[in-house]
């Protein structure tokens, strides 16, 4: 990777274009009325949550109002599929000891979006035996134990005895990585650091050995046009103090991206006229795209390079984000 100062103006683009196509596909990520019993939710609440997760760190921490305010129009769209959480209630009733339903709420909950029944079915559910269990996904279990902080739950786990066993923590040989691997690192490092919201919980240990490693990690899924995995890399890259920037890098994700907005999974644009396949190959690519540029976006602020009309709020070590968060 050759360092060098980013572009703020292609980052934006490339967040705003990203939006306008999620904007555009929200029926896509309307939930069926079937959520709650034989539907998928990989195929139904994953998307919904992911774009909740999201929308709702770029309508807080992108230094453009213009871009908070489609971000932020998304993340209202999420929560009113909820049923302003009404949605949680009844999956935590059919399923008390599921995860996701409490991961899924924790996204609303940090942002202050509450709901009476769910906050005492969450309390009552992570209590029980059957909630402690331990899981083989141990990058999936911090992700669990985000959520419980979110929410305010006592955890039920200790955070750093769970990191040591995943990927990122165990600091696996980087030319074995292969592709569930390097996601895998991706998620540990965007629930340790709460999606980049909270950077500096990042140890200098493991930010030296992203550092060191990344740059050919990168390399590597550029030549495959995995550009979602790319898109997520990049998004770490952005959460190492003093984020290196790699222009390259960011001009071919940006040569991916379509006219309209989306950025295809892997390859070039899906060719498929069928509206239902095109979203499934573009949408978790596309909202990656816009995440990652919003972290670069921010850290090009920090670092000074930024336009002189960024939030000031936003330059420095704490975010306003983090008021929001649950302790």
């Amino acid at each position: 990777m050759t360092a060098g100062h980013s572009d703020p103006g292609l980052l934006d683009r490339m967040v705003r274009g990203s939006l306008g196509w999620l904007d555009g596909a929200r029926g896509h990520f309307r939930l069926p009325p079937n959520v709650t019993t034989d539907a998928d939710p990989n195929l139904t609440l994953k998307p919904l949550g992911e774009l909740a997760e999201l929308s709702q760190l770029i309508g807080v921490l992108h230094p453009r109002e213009d871009i908070r305010n489609t971000a932020r129009g998304l993340f209202a769209f999420a929560w009113n599929e909820t049923r302003d959480g009404e949605l949680f209630a009844e999956l935590i009733r059919g399923e008390p000891f599921a995860t996701y339903p409490v991961e899924l709420y924790g996204v609303f909950a940090q942002a202050g979006l509450r709901h009476a029944e769910v906050d005492e079915l969450v309390r009552t559910t992570t209590r029980l035996r059957g909630w402690r269990v331990a899981r083989e996904d141990h990058t999936r279990t911090l992700g669990v134990l985000n959520a419980e902080r979110r929410i305010g739950l006592r955890q039920h786990a200790d955070f750093s005895a769970v990191l040591a066993l995943t990927g990122l923590g165990g600091l696996p040989e980087p030319w074995a990585l292969d592709r569930k691997a390097a996601y895998g690192v991706t998620h540990d490092v965007f629930h340790l650091t709460d999606w980049g919201r909270n950077r500096q919980r990042l140890s200098p240990e493991l930010a030296h050995y992203l550092r060191l490693w990344l740059p050919s990690w990168l390399e590597n899924w550029l030549e495959e046009q995995l550009w979602d995995l790319v898109g997520e890399l990049l998004a770490v890259t952005a959460c190492l103090p003093k984020a290196p920037h790699d222009p390259a890098a960011w001009q071919r994700l940006a040569d991916a991206q379509a006219a309209d907005g989306s950025v295809p999974e892997i390859g070039a644009a899906p060719a498929s006229e069928d509206p239902d396949e095109v979203f499934t190959a573009c949408y978790h690519s596309t909202l990656v795209t816009a995440f990652a540029a919003t972290l670069a976006r921010i850290a090009t602020d920090e670092a000074g390079a930024g336009p002189s009309g960024a939030d000031p709020a936003l330059v420095g070590g704490r975010t306003p984000c983090e008021s929001e968060s649950a302790p």
